[in-house]
């Protein structure tokens, strides 16, 4: 499934880099720069030039990675990563970032299904899960219009309870993961706006 040695190469390239001195350039503080928290996807092709195409430098923006940049549980492990990044170390605004050719938009259960059999898990194991209650087709939830998908996760976050009375900005990108070119979907000021003249 994987080449054997990837370890050992990245404690080689540790062992330089510390060495070095290579971490000295990217010393800075826990607290966000920017005040800006951004939820992204974790596909490879956005490592590196999610941040170069935000202008995002080390220090500035908190970045949380998931599949597909969504949030399935208001009080689950992303949700988490962001309510810490906003009242504890001091973010001021969320930025989702979704993207084109995303694997889960493709991510059926009858697809992970057979992935699972292909690379070892039991029938048992998978059976033993749904009896039990897991609900694997909700649990993947792919989408099929990743701006549709935007904004649910932005919608998500900005109605959190813990949230919602604060009026913490929280826009909605899409991105281009050939280009880095970005396309705005939700500007979270302006909601912020709407929101302010309903009141």
């Amino acid at each position: 499934m994987r080449e054997i040695g990837n370890l050992s190469q990245i404690l080689h390239d540790n062992e330089s880099f510390i060495d070095n001195k290579g971490y000295e350039k990217y010393q800075t503080t826990k607290y966000p720069d920017k005040r800006m928290v951004i939820l992204a996807c974790m596909d490879t092709r956005l490592v590196g030039l999610l941040e170069k195409s935000m202008g995002i430098e080390q220090g500035q923006a908190i970045i949380v990675r998931v599949a597909g940049a969504q949030i399935r549980h208001p009080f689950g492990s992303i949700m988490q990563s962001i309510l810490v990044a906003i009242h504890m170390l001091k973010a001021e605004e969320v930025v989702v970032v979704g993207h084109h050719d995303c694997g889960m938009q493709c991510a059926t259960k009858q697809a992970f299904v057979e992935k699972l059999t292909e690379n070892g898990v039991s029938e048992f194991n998978i059976r033993m899960a749904e009896h039990s209650g897991f609900k694997l087709d909700q649990w993947l939830e792919k989408f099929d219009n990743v701006y549709d998908s935007v904004q649910q996760s932005v919608s998500m976050i900005a109605n959190h309870p813990f949230l919602s009375e604060i009026g913490i900005p929280v826009h909605g990108l899409v991105i281009d993961p050939h280009t880095g070119k970005l396309e705005l979907v939700v500007n979270g000021d302006q909601q912020e706006l709407k929101m302010e003249g309903i009141k």
